[in-house]
């Protein structure tokens, strides 16, 4: 079940490490990379949660999740092969956004699969395991354009990238097709857990009333947004922010209206609904996920011009000296992947002595740390001591949140919720890549520094936060 996962990973691993340089090369500005990434936040937040409503709903001679694994496996490989092959910076957008769509496809329904199949003892060891299998993967991603230069004498830039995502698209086939031939599957009948909730065909008057009213609040909210950032000359990024307040805010007003006509069909109305409805723990965890994913996301997107900065002869993006600083920055990045892979195999251990919640916030700590050594170390060769810090991170990120999760909602509604709790994984990343240009840009001076600085703060606040998360038994 968990190997497809290491190829997942080594796909997320080759995209986190070159999407930047990728960007650059083709003459992205250092204060235009965050907007430029913003493919991969919004494919996540439309992709998970309709791909995780279908597979609930979905039963055959694959099971639920299967079907969807392979089919996001495949479209995967071919965006993998294709991604590298652009020449312009608008097509390299377009590729990205395909790319992300595609392993979205692929990655969402693996979540749900282990909390379909194991009983809930079981489940924080699995995703424990899940990670050691993530972590392997982005090592290997984060490490294969420094193996393919340094050992097989591949030839730099365009072509170590070119052959890094052919390797990749290769491994994610075999990893993927063994996961989906050899993970027996339960019928949807057999399914434990919390009971379902429930939504009626016609609401409530109440009920329509109070959704009515959050959808004009969200609509007008938007607005507002909008209207501010034009009358300050803001950003001009804040406008993303306003369009997906306003959009969740019509789609409310339109789940008012198809209920009200006993429409009990439409899988938009239900997931925003389920939204709406989530148990008290995913709403707890939607606030620490904020903040953390809002650091992790300013990591991958100012690591490599934050490190080629601390080298006067490495900042040109055109510069032999700037690739060695993109390599060096994949071997920290396979590095803290590494740390994680080992960490989490000790977490089951940690967390029943202290608690998940406990767990989760040291662990962020540590990560909040890594962050700040990043923006404060003054030689990229020391980098390796602060990604100690961010791998203790990265290992709960990934694992810890979704074991707590797996508990506290409906079985059958398991695929669905799982995407759900990757909305608010994606949102920070939405309003990172719409934020972070201005923030790095204004109060830091151009310097990426700053936005490490500001992933500290993030990462620190979520650790705080994570205490607070009910448990499952409080759901």
């Amino acid at each position: 079940m968990c190997l497809g996962l290491f190829g997942v990973q080594i796909v997320w691993g080759l995209q986190n490490v070159n999407t930047s340089r990728i960007f650059q090369t083709l003459g992205a500005d250092v204060d235009e990379l965050a907007l430029l990434w913003i493919a991969a936040p919004i494919t996540g937040l439309l992709v998970q949660p309709v791909v995780g409503h279908l597979s609930d709903r979905t039963w055959g001679r694959l099971g639920r999740r299967r079907p969807y694994i392979l089919a996001g496996g495949l479209l995967t490989a071919l965006a993998l092969l294709a991604m590298p092959s652009v020449t312009t910076l608008w097509s390299a957008c377009l590729m990205l956004w395909v790319l992300t769509a595609a392993i979205n496809i692929a990655m969402e329904p693996f979540r749900a699969l282990v909390a379909d199949t194991l009983p809930e003892p079981q489940r924080t060891s699995a995703f424990a395991l899940q990670v050691f299998f993530i972590g392997a993967g982005a090592v290997f991603a984060s490490a294969l354009p420094w193996m393919l230069t340094n050992w097989f004498g591949v030839g730099g830039g365009g072509d170590t990238v070119s052959a890094a995502y052919a390797v990749g698209a290769v491994l994610l086939l075999v990893t993927v097709g063994w996961s989906v031939a050899t993970t027996p599957e339960r019928p949807p009948e057999l399914l434990g857990g919390p009971a379902d909730i429930v939504h009626p065909e016609m609401p409530s008057a109440s009920g329509a009333a109070a959704l009515a009213l959050s959808g004009v609040g969200w609509t007008l909210g938007g607005a507002l947004i909008a209207a501010l950032t034009a009358a300050l000359r803001a950003p001009r990024e804040l406008y993303l922010i306003a369009g997906i307040a306003a959009v969740f805010g019509l789609l409310q007003l339109a789940a008012v209206a198809l209920r009200r006509r006993g429409r009990t069909s439409i899988g938009m109305v239900v997931i925003v609904e389920d939204i709406l409805h989530m148990p008290p723990v995913l709403k707890r965890l939607a606030l620490v996920q904020f903040f953390t994913w809002f650091g992790m996301f300013a990591l991958w997107v100012y690591a490599i011009p934050a490190v080629s900065a601390l080298d006067p002869a490495s900042r040109d993006p055109g510069s032999a000296g700037y690739g060695r600083s993109a390599d060096w920055v994949g071997m920290l990045f396979a590095e803290y992947n590494a740390i994680a892979a080992l960490v989490a195999l000790g977490l089951p251990a940690i967390a029943r002595r202290i608690g998940r919640r406990a767990c989760h916030a040291l662990c962020l700590t540590c990560g909040a740390l890594g962050l700040l050594g990043f923006a404060s170390f003054v030689r990229a060769g020391d980098l390796w001591l602060p990604a100690i810090g961010i791998g203790i991170a990265w290992a709960a990120i990934l694992s810890l949140p979704y074991a707590m999760l797996s508990d506290g909602v409906p079985a059958r509604k398991m695929g669905v919720y799982m995407g759900i709790h990757n909305i608010f994984i994606v949102l920070p990343q939405l309003v990172a890549a719409a934020t972070l240009g201005a923030l790095v840009r204004i109060p830091f001076g151009g310097a990426p520094a700053g936005a490490m600085t500001s992933a500290a703060v993030a990462l620190g606040i979520g650790a705080c936060l994570a205490l607070t998360i009910p448990r499952a038994s409080a759901t």
